[in-house]
């Protein structure tokens, strides 16, 4: 069973692109819901699909290239690299922590009480969890753009 996979791109966060694209994908492939040899989108389809400049998707299939995170097979396509590795938990603590960090900020600046916020974190990752558990077909990447 292969996962829906959601690569969200928020225009007004102040991150590159291409450096969201590659978080998402590490953050993937150290979760484990991306396995060494599974196939990710080609440069154009990724690019059509997040409404991005080619060379942006190049940019970040090179720097996962480099970080060891994919591999690129000439004819093929891009792959996750059978030497992918991990986050540590200090790294997915921190990457976690920026996050709820700057969910918080919002929330504090649209004055949204602490329980809504909870509630709500609770509500999204039980929709993906659905998603998740009834998802059967091949590897789908989803896109929510401008951090909606």
């Amino acid at each position: 069973m292969s996962p829906k996979l959601h690569l969200q791109i928020d225009e007004r966060s102040g991150v590159p692109v291409y450096r969201q694209m590659m978080d998402q994908f590490k953050y993937y492939v150290a979760g484990g819901m991306l396995r060494p040899g599974d196939q990710i989108p080609s440069i154009r389809e990724l690019a059509a699909a997040l409404s991005v400049n080619p060379t942006t998707v190049v940019k970040a299939y090179t720097e996962l290239e480099r970080a060891g995170v994919i591999e690129k097979r000439h004819g093929k396509g891009a792959f996750v690299s059978a030497n992918a590795q991990a986050l540590t938990a200090a790294e997915q603590d921190v990457a976690l922590r920026r996050s709820a960090k700057q969910l918080a900020v919002e929330a504090t600046q649209l004055q949204v009480p602490s329980p809504k916020v909870l509630n709500v974190v609770r509500e999204e990752l039980g929709a993906l969890a659905a998603e998740r558990a009834t998802e059967d077909l091949p590897v789908k990447f989803a896109v929510v753009a401008g951090g909606a």
